[in-house]
């Protein structure tokens, strides 16, 4: 993979943990990564924000402050002490974040309405008035009580967002690059995915703007297209990597072009050489009583002139599968590494796995 000279193709896909308190790497991280590392393997980081603004779910962690890359330096070594290739998914929730987390109280850019929906269960429903509310605070509500919360969803108009404030945030994808390297950290991964900031500008069924950053594919693509430029310039394109999910409506952030999107994105990041481009796996449906993922990530992996990694459900027949096929160069794993620290060893030796929960 470029400069790095990997073991195996199994990688430690970013994982949010909510353990980093007043967003500062917590040191029982230095034991979860380094028991997921191998001499040779490659591990994304848990989503870490990009600004104090970036924020949206407790606990995450950051990499805006001084003493935020103090506090990942020794979580980097342990997993560099054992080998391992460590990148550091740099991220900006958008609309799932909340009111008091932004500037003056409010960003445009960051914000979702939600309406009083029905509940799922009426003994464990949460009935909010029609008001200003984030996916992170809903999260928060599920984290810390036994309640279900469900509410209908009025979409977004971006097209309120101010296009001044669209250079602070590319800057801030900069700078925190540049504190990733410092933490000591081999690269860094753009997170593009998952319905968040930079996914709600490129789906058009989210991004209502008018401006240069709406209405065409180029357009919605413009504002990713601009953090990638910047961290390229800033740290290399040799250290840089992006996740993408096109084929995915997290948070209803949804497309009604997948492939044009995701095969759009694949040359469009080429233009500026990165490392690699890992992309989550259509989610599937039933089909005549068979479940079955119709879209393909084959024209995007054939687009994209880098290393390629799929996400998203993967067990290891498939992940040896869509290797020997040529799909993808590498499989990102979640749930599986989680519940088996060893996953690659168990892999290698068909051992049986612990069950997630």
């Amino acid at each position: 993979m470029g400069n790095f000279n990997l073991s195996h193709r199994v990688v430690l896909a970013p994982l949010t943990r909510n353990r980093s308190y007043n967003n500062i790497p917590q040191p029982q991280a230095i034991l979860y990564y380094s028991q997921r590392s191998t001499n040779g393997g490659f591990l994304i980081a848990e989503a870490t924000g990009v600004s104090t603004t970036a924020q949206g779910y407790p606990d995450t962690p950051g990499i805006w402050t001084k003493e935020q890359v103090e506090a990942w330096k020794p979580i980097v070594d342990a997993v560099h002490d054992k080998g391992g290739i460590f990148f550091c998914q740099l991220w900006h929730v958008g609309r799932a974040s909340s009111y008091e987390k932004q500037r003056n109280g409010v960003s445009n850019l960051c914000l979702v309405s939600f309406e009083q929906g029905i509940p799922a269960q009426q003994k464990y429903s949460i009935h909010v008035a029609k008001q200003i509310i984030s996916y992170a605070q809903i999260f928060s509500i599920i984290l810390t009580s036994h309640y279900q919360p469900l509410y209908s969803y009025t979409k977004i108009n971006l097209a309120k967002g101010r296009t001044d404030e669209i250079p602070g945030i590319v800057n801030d994808f900069r700078l925190a690059a540049r504190n990733a390297i410092e933490a000591g950290f081999d690269g860094v991964e753009i997170h593009g995915a998952n319905g968040y900031l930079l996914d709600q500008f490129m789906k058009d069924q989210v991004n209502d703007r008018i401006d240069k950053y709406g209405g065409s594919l180029e357009n919605r693509c413009r504002f990713p297209l601009e953090i990638v430029e910047a961290v390229v310039n800033e740290i290399g394109a040799d250290k840089v990597g992006m996740r993408l999910s096109p084929y995915a409506s997290y948070m209803e952030a949804s497309e009604s072009n997948l492939e044009a999107l995701g095969v759009y994105m694949a040359n469009a990041v080429n233009k500026f050489g990165i490392l690699y481009l890992h992309v989550i796996e259509p989610r599937m449906i039933k089909i005549n009583d068979k479940y079955e993922t119709p879209p393909s990530l084959l024209p995007m992996r054939n687009a994209f002139k880098g290393t390629f990694i799929a996400a998203g459900g993967y067990n290891v027949d498939d992940g040896t599968k869509a290797i020997a096929d040529n799909y993808s160069d590498l499989v990102a794993f979640g749930r599986f590494f989680l519940a088996n620290p060893d996953l690659p060893r168990r892999f290698q030796l068909n051992a049986p796995l612990n069950k997630y929960n």
